[in-house]
């Protein structure tokens, strides 16, 4: 992978949590918690559905406030310090949401100029396509597109800028097999150049076959592996 997208961070931490928390009204969905993930590092987030895992992957990207608690994206306050903090990390939720007067293309063009990638961003945009098999679709708005193809516009839109933290909440789930198995090669590549992965699954042969870390959800408890 090109440098410039995946700058190299090895065994820095790039993502903290310092006493995260999350309750919807008196209910505890994330008990309080503090870990750290270098760059790197791929870690990946098990547990029963329901156990807080997206919760806590929403409170990381930034997307849901936590209760109490601070988050630190390469150094920077996710709250306090939003934009810099942002510009580091990239989100692939499990239903990813657009911009519906967009087309894809229009939206790799959006995601990529905002983030500061103006030159080569048409290059890697028809290569992410062409990989996840939606270059025929890429005048298609996100209404003409089926889940499948959703997730995959998600997740090129998350690969085609710069970042130091990828999160994913479920990243294969409603991928065909020969996408999943893309997927997975791309994240060891990514790992590989100095990111730091947290991710959500359910999927074991993902699991077992990207052989990161495992940490476990349960009942809004987590346990680092």
């Amino acid at each position: 992978m090109d440098a410039d997208i995946y700058p190299a961070m090895m065994a820095q931490p790039v993502l903290q949590a310092i006493g995260l928390s999350r309750s919807f009204g008196e209910f505890q969905v994330v008990k309080p918690l503090e870990f750290s993930v270098n760059g790197g590092e791929l870690i990946i987030l098990t547990g029963p559905n329901g156990a807080g895992k997206s919760t806590l992957l929403y409170c990381l990207s930034g997307l849901l406030r936590p209760t109490k608690g601070n988050i630190l994206v390469d150094g920077y306050d996710l709250y306090r310090e939003e934009v810099a903090a942002k510009q580091r990390l990239a989100f692939v939720p499990d239903v990813p949401r657009f911009y519906q007067e967009l087309t894809t293309w229009e939206h790799l063009r959006f995601i990529s100029l905002a983030f500061g990638v103006e030159q080569g961003w048409e290059k890697r945009a028809e290569m992410l396509l062409r990989e996840f098999g939606m270059w025929e679709s890429r005048d298609l708005y996100p209404h003409n597109l089926s889940r499948g193809m959703r997730l995959k516009l998600g997740i090129s839109l998350a690969l085609i800028r710069p970042f130091k933290v990828l999160l994913m909440d479920e990243p294969t789930s409603a991928l065909d097999v020969e996408s999943a198995s893309l997927m997975r090669e791309k994240l060891l590549t990514i790992r590989d150049d100095g990111c730091a992965i947290l991710l959500s699954s359910h999927d074991l042969s993902m699991v077992e076959e990207l052989n990161g870390q495992q940490w476990r959800m349960e009942h809004g408890q987590l346990e680092v592996g």
